[in-house]
């Protein structure tokens, strides 16, 4: 659930950043303060569309395991993104305050800085989740641990005061040994 949240937050920056680059360097769209909006529904869409799509390239590539090469699949693996890119973008257009001015430009050229930009975030996503997996699992063991000492302690109940414990005591306050602390009372 945390790895969710983190990938989540993490592509809803990177989809604000993008939006923005977008509505900057193409005339044809306006972004302005609707990329924020714009970019929860962008985040939304593709959170829930990425993995259906892997999914079904996956079970497709498994299908014609022997018919394909690495860069075919990669191409047809972009070539699907970038249809799921061009859907996400159109529920983008509609379901924000996202607007534009030429159908071609504005609806074809997107997805493509759309595509790029999904691929650069998957591969920052992969070193994301590795190392939120690497910290969490830190955390959590750390966690595990203390709870592990805190209830291996016996119970504490007061027990009788004997010499040792007191002298023990008074080390621990002053750092004097008993030699010391005899010695420094007969000054």
């Amino acid at each position: 659930m945390t790895g969710l949240l983190v990938r989540a937050a993490a592509l809803y920056v990177f989809n604000v950043a993008v939006l923005l680059l977008i509505g900057l360097l193409m005339r044809s769209v306006s972004v302005g303060w609707h990329a924020l909006w714009a970019a929860v529904v962008l985040t939304l869409a593709t959170l829930a569309l990425k993995p259906l799509l892997l999914k079904g390239f996956r079970s497709a590539a498994a299908r014609s395991a022997g018919t394909r090469s690495r860069l075919g699949e990669k191409l047809v693996q972009y070539a699907l993104v970038f249809v799921v890119e061009l859907i996400v973008w159109v529920l983008t257009v509609l379901l924000s305050g996202v607007g534009v001015s030429d159908w071609f430009w504005g609806y074809i050229l997107p997805p493509l800085y759309l595509l790029l930009a999904w691929v650069i975030y998957d591969q920052i996503d992969d070193r994301l989740e590795a190392k939120t997996g690497e910290v969490i699992g830190s955390l959590s063991s750390r966690i595990t641990r203390r709870d592990a000492a805190a209830s291996a302690q016996p119970s504490s109940t007061p027990s009788p005061e004997t010499p040792a414990t007191r002298i023990g005591r008074d080390e621990l306050d002053d750092g004097l040994t008993p030699e010391q602390r005899r010695m420094l009372d007969e000054l």
